[in-house]
């Protein structure tokens, strides 16, 4: 069974929503940050530079969170047969952990980096339901992540971008969200 190790509120709880999604079995290994689990030999061993989320999937450990959602998705088959479908999905799921988290969480980024990056957004969610079309995808839960925490530990108003907003609400809504994020 696939091991997902975590701290509380971390970016764990990525991992176990999109597992939640597919309904997949899972053991969640919750190591105690404050007192430096995530520091002892053995959590090394499977990332080496102590942080959560890691994965140990049979002989496959992986860390980061969008590298994991991804592996999870090829393994389960919910990625598109074709390249060049495939690669859009891996291009949201990069953006989400790289140009958006680091537009939105980084303080000395954020005013500059917000409507920039909000403003496509809501044209996408004017046209469609989710960000590859009208169903919602591992991409989903790399994006939807990063906006809904926005909300919660920023308190981000998407007021001005009522299709943002509408897509965070999806997010909100889903009962797998709700079960690994929605209930913290």
């Amino acid at each position: 069974m696939l091991k997902l190790y975590g701290g509380k509120f971390s970016r764990a709880s990525i991992v176990q929503w999109y597992l939640d999604e597919l309904n997949l079995p899972y053991e969640y290994i919750l190591l105690d940050m404050q007192a430096g689990e995530h520091r002892q030999a053995d959590f090394l061993a499977i990332n080496p530079m102590g942080k959560v989320p890691a994965i140990v999937d049979g002989e496959a450990t992986l860390w980061e969170s969008g590298a994991i959602l991804l592996y999870i998705a090829e393994k389960q088959g919910q990625l598109p047969e074709s390249l060049p479908d495939r690669a859009r999905v891996w291009q949201w799921v990069l953006f989400a952990n790289s140009t958006l988290a680091t537009g939105l969480f980084v303080e000395a980024n954020r005013d500059r980096e917000f409507p920039k990056l909000i403003a496509p957004l809501e044209e996408i969610f004017d046209r469609q339901s989710y960000i590859l079309g009208e169903e919602f995808s591992v991409a989903d839960v790399a994006i939807g992540s990063i906006l809904s925490f926005s909300t919660i530990m920023l308190d981000l108003d998407y007021q001005e971008y009522p299709a943002v907003a509408g897509y965070i609400d999806r997010i909100k809504s889903r009962s797998a969200y709700q079960k690994a994020i929605g209930s913290r």
